[in-house]
């Protein structure tokens, strides 16, 4: 509920997701984040097009990169929301409520927001963990051997390299999409 009601109130979330994999681990952290960020991305695309359009409509008015989003969701909403996702130049909650006044479906919008938030979300549980791994060392806890962090620094740096590539696939895609 808390991080719904972050993305609702425009909050980042980063902090939230870096959070829950320090409290919760990789896995169910990025299951619990992977749920509650495309919630929190739900409502507020349902508050940009029912209860907010007319505030949301001003606040992008004269964005020519939105104008251009705009344009290349009429066309094909689902994969330009899916690469904006995977793309940090576009922040997160404010997209959230612009896509609510484009004509994207909201059965579109959720399944491609779901599926293009899952490599940065991965990544910064992925970190969360790691941080969380960190900071009980030698707590009284069975200490991991070399090999075990060895594995755990690979796993930090292929997560980023995945994400960066996916990142720049994504922006080249979009771009391309979007000046079509």
């Amino acid at each position: 509920m808390v991080y719904i009601a972050a993305t609702v109130l425009l909050l980042p979330g980063s902090i939230l997701t870096l959070g829950a994999g320090f409290v919760f681990g990789v896995l169910l952290g990025w299951v619990l984040v992977s749920v509650a960020s495309t919630l929190g991305a739900t409502a507020a695309f349902l508050v940009g097009r029912h209860l907010a359009r007319g505030w949301v409509s001003r606040q992008i008015e004269g964005n020519v990169r939105f104008k251009a989003i705009d344009e290349g969701v009429a066309r094909e909403g689902w994969k330009i929301v899916g690469l904006t996702r995977l793309s940090p130049v576009f922040p997160f909650n404010l997209l959230n409520y612009a896509f609510g006044v484009t004509r994207v479906s909201l059965r579109d919008y959720v399944l491609a927001s779901w599926i293009g938030m899952m490599p940065g979300t991965l990544m910064y549980v992925y970190l969360g963990s790691l941080a969380g791994d960190l900071a009980t060392l030698g707590v009284g806890q069975r200490a991991r051997t070399p090999a075990e962090w060895a594995l755990y620094v690979f796993g930090l740096a292929a997560t980023v390299a995945v994400t960066i590539y996916v990142t720049r696939l994504a922006r080249g895609a979009l771009r391309k999409r979007i000046d079509n």
